[in-house]
């Protein structure tokens, strides 16, 4: 029997920390999309590849988005 051999996942680079952005503005509804899954759920770090950092920012500002009624809150 053949053992599988490890593949090691391909390292994901922080899209904020490469573009040199140090804040996030909520009001951007497009980038917020990016971290939004189709049911307007959070998207986690192990997939959208962000930092720790960059990870609760992100967080915060989608959650501001989504009071201030420019991302929905759940996607029927």
């Amino acid at each position: 029997m053949r053992q599988k051999q490890h593949v090691a996942p391909k390292e994901r680079s922080c899209y904020l920390c490469t573009n040199a952005l140090s804040e996030l503005d909520y009001k951007d509804a497009k980038m917020m999309q990016r971290f939004v899954s189709a049911y307007g759920k959070i998207l986690p770090r192990r997939r959208t590849g962000t930092c720790v950092k960059h990870q609760r920012i992100v967080t915060q500002a989608v959650k501001r988005a989504r009071i201030m009624a420019l991302l929905p809150f759940v996607i029927q």
